[in-house]
């Protein structure tokens, strides 16, 4: 792969290596193991393994490698790991360079898994953490300390759409030695340069926008080669949270059509957003990517697009939002996103459901609040299919 390839070109072609047989689609190793020739060429592996030798599928894989090797370079990152699912590359993440006594300052606004990782089990062993709102800069300047060792945020807050301005918050975070980590599963691979912008490592879930076709759980942890190699490798191979030969055979398959995806998605995004604007039965529509958003010459200067997800909260809470999902008819009920299909959420009951109310205030996460993640359907049936959902809410 040369490095002056531009972004489609490296999605098709990076990272491939081909076996002796030529094939043109990458293969699948499926092996737990691998053979040497020689007693002494497996202690010499053990102590150095080469860039391309490989010990057994929990330490590395050439599938695995080979998507590893490709989300690296569209990300312009040094290195990669691959996990087994997007959680696995968020607490790995964190616990693996946290030790008890250390500090943690973290956006408050999460999904759920990520706030359980930092409010149960990181401060079950010592670790401190201070949430704060991610938008506002001075709070960020008020929590970290000379012994903040991390600060964790989602580049765009699920589902809630609230944007944290990378280049401020990682010069902030610096200023203190501390690393900057962003779950950046909203902004996508496609749209978000947040290393450029400062971001000192990348998690995502690959289940959502890399695989976008809903058929496997995945993870992926970004950074120097130092990080991922001294830090993230040992942990992961010792945990146990690798990704499978499958799964990253999936997602190298989904790389190669994630930029015209991804932006199709974010079209029909924002045509919904826009259609929905001033509609008499919705508090307020969401979308970072829509002149309305609060936030959106932050969104312009910082992503360009404002990606996939919308929010829309329903005049008459919990009920209404119930009889709005109850009623669609193309869009699916489920709790993904980033998916070829359009899918809705109800945060409050499902994916932020074990909030406490007082915290799902302080989020933003309304009874009546739905979660869009737009799909690659016609935007037309779907402005269509959400109207005649909207219509079908009785007047509370």
């Amino acid at each position: 792969m040369k490095n002056d390839w531009n972004r489609r070109t490296k999605l098709v072609h990076g990272g491939t290596r081909r076996s002796q047989y030529g094939e043109v689609s990458e293969a699948i190793f499926l092996t737990q193991g691998f053979v040497y020739d020689s007693a002494e060429a497996a202690e010499a592996r053990f102590v150095q393994a080469g860039d391309d030798e490989f010990i057994y599928a929990r330490y590395g894989n050439p599938t695995v490698a080979m998507f590893e090797d490709r989300i690296a370079a569209l990300e312009g990152a040094e290195a990669a790991f691959a996990t087994a699912s997007g959680m696995a590359a968020v607490s790995g993440a964190l616990i693996s360079m946290l030790k008890a006594g250390d500090h943690v300052v973290s956006a408050q606004a999460l999904f759920g898994s990520c706030l359980y990782v930092l409010e149960e089990i990181l401060t079950r062993y010592g670790v401190e953490v201070t949430f704060v709102d991610g938008t506002d800069l001075d709070a960020w300047r008020a929590a970290v300390r000379e012994d903040t060792k991390v600060v964790f945020f989602e580049t765009i807050a699920n589902p809630t759409l609230e944007v944290v301005d990378v280049s401020a918050v990682a010069e902030i975070a610096h200023a203190v030695g501390a690393k900057v980590v962003a779950d950046n599963v909203f902004a996508t691979p496609v749209f978000s340069r947040a290393l450029e912008q400062g971001a000192d490592v990348l998690v995502y879930s690959a289940t959502k926008h890399i695989d976008g076709q809903g058929r496997a759980l995945g993870g992926v942890i970004l950074g120097t080669e130092e990080y991922i190699r001294k830090t993230i490798e040992p942990y992961m191979k010792h945990t146990g949270g690798s990704m499978s030969p499958f799964t990253a055979w999936l997602m190298l398959k989904g790389l190669e059509t994630i930029d015209l995806r991804v932006r199709a998605q974010a079209d029909n995004a924002l045509a919904i957003a826009d259609a929905l604007q001033g509609h008499a039965r919705l508090e307020r529509v969401l979308y970072p990517g829509h002149a309305s958003h609060a936030q959106h010459e932050l969104v312009e200067r910082q992503m360009g697009k404002g990606g996939t997800v919308l929010a829309l909260e329903i005049k008459g809470g919990q009920a209404a939002a119930f009889q709005f999902l109850n009623a669609l008819e193309i869009v699916v009920i489920s709790n993904n996103l980033g998916d070829a299909k359009s899918i809705a959420t109800h945060p409050a009951t499902t994916t932020h459901q074990r909030l406490s109310d007082a915290q799902k205030d302080a989020l933003g996460i309304a009874p009546g609040l739905i979660r869009l993640s737009v799909g690659l359907e016609d935007a037309e049936d779907l402005i269509a299919d959400v109207m005649q959902a909207l219509e079908a809410v009785t007047q509370q």
